[in-house]
Parts: C-alpha cells; structure tokens; sequence
C-alpha cells in the first residue's frame, strides 16, 4: 500500500542530547521525503550539538560528544533542513510530542520562523499505541515482518517508521489513506503550541495546561496578570511557547477597526429597515 499524497511528506527522527524540548539538541537527524508520485529523496546529517551529550543519551543511540565535535552545528544546516521540509506535511514516531516541537526550538534558535501552518502532522506512534500498544522495534516485527537492526539509529528509525505507517495502512482498512485523515487519528487534545503547554478547550479559546492558572484562558491571565507573559518569556519554556504567547498578546492589543462614517451610516440605515 503506497501513501495516497496531494503533496510531499516528510518522515524524519532525531537523535538527541536528552529529552528536555526547550534546552536539549540534535545530534542527528534523518529525513525521507515522499512525493505524491512515489519519489523518493533522503538526507542524514550528524550535528554538533554544542553542548555535552548526556551520558543516558549516548546509552540509547551510540552518539558521543566525539563523534560530532568536528560535525556542522544545527545553525550551519538549519537552511538546507528547512529547504529539505518546506511544503511538506510531516511524519515520524513520537513526533508530535518529542521530534517536530525539538525540532521547532532549534529552527526558531537557528532564527528560521517554523510554524506548522498548512502543514500535516502524522504521528505513526499514536496510531500504533491505539491500535496494539507497542514499541518501534516491536511495530516493525509486527506490521512489516522484520527485526529493527540498528535501532536508534536515526536512518534506520525513519525507514522503519515509513513502512510501518504503509503496513498499518494495508492493515486497518478503517483508516483513510489521506494525510489529513491519519493526522486526526494520530493527534491528541489540540494544542496551541507543540509541548502542550496551551491548549484548545472545546470552543477554540488557548487556555493554560499548568501551573496556577491551569484551565483558565490565556487572554483572561494576560488581562488580569500582564507580568505572567514576561515570566514565561524569561523562564526555561520553548521557544514555540513563547513565540504563541506573543501572538496571543499581540492579538489583544491590536486595535479594533473603527468604522467609517459610510460604515455607521449603512450600519443606521440597516436597524432602521428592520424596525
């Protein structure tokens, strides 16, 4: 079963320093773009990550802090990643909580604005773990057949990852083979920004998911406590996080448009006719 596309899409992983969203790095990153005429076009790139490397993290994907010292820094590869991702949805395994929010922070520090506007997101993991609860390894024994040799090697994740999702769709005759039908399947609450920490509640407002103003609006925090928004801008959060924040607070303040005086008098003229 071949992906059904109306445009290119993405599977990528990354390897990383740790799991912290808003201050590990990438230390390597594997893409497979496939286009709708079944093409194919891939790119693995170790990076520097310029800090240290946990030692928990070189125990999962073999990467040491020598291995990458002479490697190119993510800043120095941030425009041809970003050329490699432009005008593709994406996909990967745990993407939509770990990969494509890291991945967000080092483009937003590479001072590339990455947004997921008309963008897909696929997460093959949320569409495993609701159908049969697994792990990697165990979903490509399972959907393709195989043992995942190399596993936690970025390249070897991202094959496994893409046919998995093509088994799954053989599979699962139930899950429509569009992007934007295994993008619902694959997603949970709505978020605002990629780490959850603003959410959508279920009449489209961005409320708080932490802290002492869990489940309260964001413009209700804002209007009532301006200096919360400078603490988070201050603090360890995401750089997407913040970037959301801004817009919000932004579009508070942007300024009603006044009418014109052809406006009101249109706006007089329209309650006079229905009295």
């Amino acid at each position: 079963m071949e992906l059904n596309l109306k445009k290119p899409i993405v599977f990528f992983d990354l390897e990383t320093t740790g799991i912290n969203i808003a201050t590990d790095r990438i230390v390597e990153i594997s893409i497979l773009k496939v286009f709708p005429n079944g093409n194919k076009e891939s790119k693995t790139w170790l990076v520097n990550p310029e800090i240290q490397i946990s030692e928990e993290a070189t125990a999962v994907h073999g990467i040491t802090n020598e291995k990458v010292v002479s490697e190119p820094t993510f800043k120095e590869l941030a425009l041809k990643v970003n050329e490699m991702i432009a005008g593709a949805d994406l996909a990967g395994f745990n993407s939509n909580r770990f990969d494509i929010p890291l991945l967000a922070e080092e483009l937003l520090r590479a001072g590339i604005d990455f947004d997921m506007e008309n963008r897909k997101a696929v997460d093959v993991q949320v569409i495993f773990h609701k159908k049969e609860q697994r792990t990697l390894s165990a979903g490509y024994k399972f959907y393709c057949g195989k043992d995942l040799d190399d596993a936690h090697s970025a390249e070897a994740d991202t094959l496994a990852t893409y046919e998995i999702l093509k088994a799954q769709l053989e599979k699962y005759s139930d899950i429509e083979n569009s992007v934007e039908a295994l993008s619902e399947f694959s997603s949970h609450r709505e978020r605002a920004d990629f780490a959850g920490f603003i959410l959508f509640d279920d009449g489209g407002q961005e409320i708080f998911s932490f802290g002492k103003y869990k489940g309260r609006t964001v413009e209700e925090v804002l209007k009532e406590n301006p200096g919360y928004n400078s603490w988070i801008q201050n603090a360890e959060f995401p750089l997407y996080t913040k970037k959301v924040l801004r817009q919000i607070k932004e579009r508070m303040t942007k300024p009603r448009k006044v009418m014109s005086d052809e406006e009101k008098l249109k706006a007089l003229q329209a309650k006079f006719n229905v009295r």
